[in-house]
């Protein structure tokens, strides 16, 4: 498993699972048979999640929960049993999560929140009780942040950030501490920028910002640490313009860009660098068309046009690598259609338009690609008029259909009166 051969690393797995229930089923009253047994279930569930087959990894998660349940109940004294079934909660919650099944994780999660807790007020001064249960709020948090409930999990991140705060503050030499106390800072200020509250969302990314500086100095070859601190930068950035402060929001994206920069040169052949890089390229585009300087945003998207388009032609079957591309198409063609540079702008809202329908065409339960797919239609009816009732007409074929479906956020709802009134109003 550890170099990566899931396949033998399942069949080991199994064969030693099947040894383990052969001996848990000879001496069923022996403790360490079933402990076993139940570790060999979580194995093979995490090869399981690995290779993707989630329904197969709940059910060994569940074999696993079932055994460390009944140890821990005929144990309650076992402080490392009630660990291992607060761990077995949070397992069964990650894949329920993967799942969609938000009701159910959520469930899971507070089952290992509250075993975290008592562990940790029986015993304050353990800092792996404590780390524990700090993990326990920030999965709590994330599934309260994807129901969209950002009261509470603003408060399940307090509590995380909290805990973090004190251990960190404990042990300042623990660079893996003050790493979790920054994540916790990003955690806070996404919920905080979520809720409009721009004023506190900055206060805490500037401290984030502030550990990962000192990280990063400390170890400036550590890559994991300027990541980090490119991540911070970028965060301040999009702050910055959520407040219209777009100078110093320029300049915390040319520092995120300088770090990326350097590690994507220092690794071209790593693909998420490469496409940190392009999407560093294009928050800089966004910000100099805000300040009006079209040729420099220019510049900036064709940048970020030239990384995506390289990925996609590498790897033409990643999805993701396709639609970075037409998105980075779309703003390229914007740029040429407000500076009268036609042909360039129809090529590009076309491209991007082709890669949007190979991508249906592939999956047609795509829908974020379908629905992406009206953009460019619009744009190139914006710039060609002979054209204009062609794509019009083929965007209102796509948007229909959703809207009647519940597809459509409100945003894009209102898209079809628009393009509705654009049609009436062509001869």
């Amino acid at each position: 498993m550890a170099q990566g051969n899931l396949t033998e690393g399942l069949t080991a797995y199994r064969a030693s699972l099947a040894i383990r229930e052969r001996l848990a089923q000879v001496d069923p009253g022996n403790a360490g048979w079933q402990y076993d047994l139940g570790i060999s279930n979580e194995r093979l569930g995490d090869g399981l999640v690995a290779q993707g087959n989630l329904s197969e990894a709940l059910a060994a998660y569940r074999a696993r929960h079932t055994i460390i349940e009944r140890l821990a109940k005929a144990d309650p004294g076992n402080a490392g049993w009630q660990r291992d079934l607060s761990v077995s909660h949070n397992k069964l919650g990650d894949v329920l999560v993967a799942q969609g099944n938000l009701t159910e994780a959520l469930t899971a999660y507070r089952a290992g929140l509250a075993i975290a807790e008592r562990l940790a007020q029986a015993d304050p001064a353990n800092a792996g009780w404590q780390r524990d249960l700090s993990v326990s709020h920030n999965k709590l948090g994330d599934v309260l942040v994807a129901q969209g409930n950002l009261p509470e999990a603003l408060t399940a991140y307090r509590a995380t950030h909290t805990i973090l705060e004190r251990l960190a503050q404990a042990d300042p030499g623990n660079a893996g501490l003050q790493r979790d106390l920054s994540v916790s800072h990003d955690r806070l200020g996404n919920v905080l920028m979520a809720q409009g509250n721009l004023t506190e969302a900055l206060t805490v990314y500037r401290a984030g910002l502030a550990i990962r500086e000192r990280l990063a100095q400390a170890d400036p070859g550590n890559a994991g640490w300027l990541r980090d601190l490119s991540v911070s930068h970028e965060k301040l950035g999009d702050v910055l313009v959520a407040q219209g402060n777009l100078t110093e929001a320029l300049t915390a994206y040319r520092a995120t860009h300088t770090i990326l920069a350097r590690l994507a040169q220092a690794d071209p052949g790593n693909a998420g660098w490469q496409r940190d890089l392009s999407v560093s390229h294009n928050k800089l585009g966004d910000v100099l068309v805000a300040q009006g300087n079209l040729t420099e945003a220019l510049t900036a998207y064709r940048a970020g046009f030239a990384i995506t388009e390289r990925l996609a032609q590498a790897d033409p079957g990643n999805a993701g690598w396709q639609r970075d591309w037409a998105v980075s198409q779309e703003r390229v063609g914007d740029m040429y259609a407000r500076q009268g540079n036609t042909a360039e702008a129809r090529r590009a809202f076309e491209g991007a338009l082709a890669a949007y329908e190979m991508l249906v065409a592939r999956n047609p339960g795509d829908v974020p690609s379908l629905v992406n797919s009206v953009v460019p239609h619009w744009s190139l009816a914006n710039l060609d008029p002979a054209q204009a009732r062609t794509h019009l007409q083929a965007a209102l074929a796509i948007l229909k259909p959703l809207a009647a479906a519940n597809w459509l956020d409100a945003m894009r709802i209102k898209w079809i009166p628009q393009i509705e009134a654009q049609l009436a109003a062509l001869k």
